[in-house]
């Protein structure tokens, strides 16, 4: 007989009024009833000592075939059997003990027993099962005598185990228990399992949910790591029915409570007021201040009278310090705190001693291109200006004499005490050098110079520092035509110079680089004289005529009509040929020549030579007739005649193949 009929057995002969002498004369009688649809037998009425085995089984026959309802009470009641009422008692009590496990479903069961890897829970009926305790990790204070859902998986396993799971009861009705705590606002508990990005997975009602960084706490949290394992208090703030996706947030839970401190704080705010903050979080242009659920701002300016590169200089997270409060909003949303105000401004406390001109020393905080901050005590600083740096007229950026953090000593220029603004220099430092400049760099004198920039009209250069000089383009060379002068130096190149002339008042100098030679024009004279020929190349062709180079480096200029060579074609670059020189220009140095001329005039030469000999033979031959006829007589004339007729003669035959 099975342990349950034990068990009701043992309820039913308490039950009943059983006389007798002995246990042998107790005998049972299984009576049949209905229980979820299946017949059970598992009733034991007790029959009375007195009565004999034929009405034994006839009331045990009985009983095995009618209902409750049908069953000859009477009888039994005059036999001395217990009443219908009775009866039906006990049946109701044996069919409540005895209702079946149903699987596939959520039951409620309660902790017997637990270990550190199995939680033994019981659902009734004597039925038991075993659950991983991983499956409670949302629950650390779990403990016996706990009621949880379980969910049926199975009545038994190959073991012959009741198989449940606490993951899937959770999980079972979860996404309506989600969704009823949304629309009522319900703080709900989850277990946070690991950090994803930009956040952590929580598990609520066996649900993965998100839980976003800033949606942790009210102040930034640094460190998400803290939370895993960790069981919280949330709200679910949001889900996305179609993805199923829910958002849950713990920071919710703690605004309503510091909204009405916010508000309490916030209406006692007045300006000047000191209170008492935590770093809550640095950035680069400065501090957020947590006031007890306000945050204000100290902006980097405002957190010392001297200079902050950043805020992590001058604080900590997490720190506890003081502030005034500068400003706020009207809302009083936006308050701005101050840290530096706190403590007197050290311009109050500068010496009363120091003036224009006296020297100071201080470190370099920051560099411009127009010039250095140098701080010379904490939070008094003075600019140098990029052109207090040298006496050098030429344009220069302030890094070429400074950088950041070097110690430095310089003139005080100026000082405003009321505007806290002082200027300093470091050129002063040292002897202007314009103050005798007249005898260092008379007229005429040569000098070394470097090159420092270069424009269209010529070349600056720099003698000394401060000493600055121009060479006019036209000073560069005698000979060389020069466009610009990166044909003829470069940067940083030494040049040698000659002063030209001096303007003390406005510090120039006019300098010149062709001037250590004498003037080669001078001698060219007397060299390229007007029909003198030389060998020239040509060396540039363009619309107006062609560079020729000539020899000393000089160099010529032919018009295109002059560059027509023998053969009828134009001379072109590279072409060497003789050019004779038709024009001199010393005063511009300009000289101009011809190829054409060189063959022209040989040509003009030969016919000119052949005119001149028949005009010397025709002159001879007149000075012999004349000289002949103041010989002769009047016996000759004839003979003369002749030879004049003759000399015509041949005069006519010579114009006649020149015509020709």
């Amino acid at each position: 007989m099975s342990e349950n009929n034990e068990k009701v057995g043992d309820i039913a002969n308490e039950d009943l009024n059983v006389t007798g002498t002995g246990a042998e004369d107790v005998k049972p009688v299984e009576v049949v009833t209905e229980s979820a649809g299946e017949m059970v037998a598992e009733e034991k009425p007790i029959l009375r000592e007195k009565k004999d085995k034929k009405a034994k089984a006839e009331a045990k026959a009985a009983a095995a075939k009618a209902s409750p309802e049908e069953f000859d009470w009477e009888s039994y009641e005059k036999d001395g059997f217990f009443t219908s009422s009775s009866f039906t008692d006990q049946q109701k009590l044996y069919e409540e003990t005895l209702s079946t496990v149903a699987v596939d479903e959520v039951v409620e069961g309660k902790v017997i027993s637990m270990n550190s890897r199995e939680v033994v829970i019981n659902i009734g009926q004597k039925s038991e099962g075993v659950v991983s305790l991983n499956e409670f990790r949302y629950n650390p204070d779990l403990k016996i005598g706990d009621m949880v859902e379980v969910y049926v998986e199975s009545q038994e396993d190959k073991k012959g185990q009741l198989v449940l799971s606490h993951k899937k009861a959770r999980a079972y009705n979860s996404w309506d228990r989600v969704n009823s705590a949304l629309e009522n606002n319900e703080i709900i508990t989850g277990y946070i399992k690991c950090r994803t990005k930009g956040g952590m997975i929580v598990d609520v009602f066996g649900i993965e949910s998100f839980l976003p960084g800033s949606q942790i706490d009210v102040k930034p949290i640094r460190d998400y790591d803290v939370y895993v394992g960790k069981t919280m208090e949330f709200r679910v703030v949001k889900i996305n029915q179609e993805f199923k996706n829910v958002v849950v947030s713990h920071k919710a839970l703690i605004e309503a409570e510091l909204e009405q401190q916010k508000k309490e704080i916030i209406s006692k705010l007045e300006k000047g007021q000191v209170l008492e903050g935590t770093v809550k979080n640095i950035t680069s242009y400065g501090v957020f201040i947590d006031l007890g659920g306000v945050d204000g701002l100290v902006h980097i300016t405002d957190l010392s009278w001297g200079r902050v590169n950043h805020p992590e200089e001058i604080v900590q997270l997490d720190q506890k310090l003081n502030v005034v409060i500068l400003d706020f909003d009207d809302d009083k949303k936006r308050i701005a705190l101050g840290l530096k105000q706190l403590t007197p401004h050290p311009w109050d406390s500068l010496s009363e001693t120091l003036k224009v001109g006296d020297k100071v020393k201080g470190k370099v905080v920051v560099m411009a291109d127009y010039g250095a901050f140098v701080e010379i005590n904490t939070g008094v600083e003075g600019l140098i200006h990029v052109s207090e740096m040298s006496w050098s007229q030429h344009l220069r950026s302030a890094q070429e004499f400074m950088k950041v953090g070097d110690e430095i000593e310089a003139v005080i220029l100026t000082l405003d005490r009321e505007e806290r603004k002082m200027s300093l220099g470091i050129k002063q430092l040292k002897s202007d050098p314009w103050e005798n400049i007249d005898q260092k760099y008379s007229l005429n004198s040569r000098h070394k110079a470097r090159v420092r920039n270069f424009t269209n009209f010529g070349v600056f250069v720099e003698i000394e520092e401060g000493v600055d000089g121009l060479i006019h383009i036209s000073d560069l060379s005698w000979t060389k035509k020069i466009k610009h002068p990166a044909e003829f130096t470069s940067i940083d190149a030494e040049i040698d110079v000659v002063v030209l002339e001096i303007d003390k008042d406005n510090r120039r100098l006019s300098l010149g680089h062709k001037q250590l030679e004498e003037n080669p024009w001078d001698v060219f004279e007397d060299f390229f004289t007007v029909d003198s020929i030389h060998e020239g190349t040509v060396i540039e062709v363009f619309d107006k005529g062609a560079i020729i180079a000539l020899p000393y480096g000089v160099e010529g200029f032919a018009t295109p009509k002059h560059l027509v060579k023998e053969d009828g074609n134009p001379a072109v670059v590279e072409d060497k040929l003789n050019f004779k020189v038709i024009e001199f220009n010393k005063g511009a140095k300009k000289i101009i020549v011809s190829h054409s001329r060189v063959f022209e005039d040989e040509k003009k030469g030969s016919e000119t030579a052949s005119k001149r000999a028949e005009s010397d033979n025709t002159k001879k031959a007149a000075r012999k007739l004349k000289s002949s006829l103041e010989k002769t007589t009047l016996g000759d004339i004839s003979e003369l005649q002749a030879l004049k007729d003759e000399m015509e003669e041949k005069e006519a035959k010579s114009i006649g193949k020149k015509k020709k």
